[in-house]
């Protein structure tokens, strides 16, 4: 395969992406509406490739407060995958998942545990989707939760994978339920798994 890096993608595999977030978004409500016991519909995606000093201002502002679940990959491929919301959408998740309104302004630590529960059921459904669409083992490990800045969040990925070019993949989803949730998920495989995942989908001479 020739040089591979983020900045070269094809149309076509952007619209493998944008599949696979449908597919994912699709189960991933699933997962919530089963978990929350309650209807929960969504848009579909936006898939954008973006430098990262974008990414801050594509979630509202490098300021906005988010919580990030962050999860390794393993299996076939290896990298990680990160699932962004806003604070305040994240505290409504979580008190429909404990069936009480959270005390205060910061996560107890069964908060956390419970945001992590959302984090974990949400990536694995759009890992599932990947999984389905190449046949490749993909699992997760297990979620780290981070409150903080956009910009603060994201500045970790972006050391971590700025060999593979400067931009990254965010997939936008939009939920609904008694509120709108706006769901930022981000696949970061390393340079080898990006061919993996071209090859499995008959695109590996891109």
């Amino acid at each position: 395969m020739g040089e591979m890096n983020v900045d070269s993608m094809s149309q076509e595999y952007f619209d493998v992406l944008r599949e696979i977030g449908n597919i994912g978004a699709g189960n991933a409500t699933t997962a919530l509406a089963q978990m929350l016991q309650c209807k929960v519909d969504m848009s579909v995606p936006k898939v954008a490739l973006l430098e990262f000093k974008e990414v801050g201002d594509a979630m509202g502002g490098e300021e906005q407060i988010m919580a990030g679940i962050y999860l390794g990959v393993e299996g076939d491929i290896t990298g990680s995958i990160m699932f962004l919301l806003e604070k305040n959408a994240a505290r409504f998740l979580v008190s429909k998942l404990m069936g009480m309104e959270l005390e205060g302004d910061e996560f107890s630590e069964m908060e956390f545990s419970a945001l992590k529960e959302v984090g974990n059921i949400i990536t694995g459904a759009y890992l599932n989707s990947l999984s389905a669409l190449t046949n490749l083992v993909i699992y997760p490990t297990i979620p780290d939760v981070t409150v903080d800045m956009a910009g603060a969040i994201m500045s970790v990925p972006a050391i971590q994978f700025g060999e593979m070019g400067d931009r990254m993949l965010l997939i936008q989803n939009q939920f609904f339920d008694e509120i709108s949730i706006d769901g930022y998920f981000i696949l970061m495989p390393d340079l080898e798994s990006y061919g993996k995942i071209l090859s499995a989908l008959g695109m590996g001479n891109m």
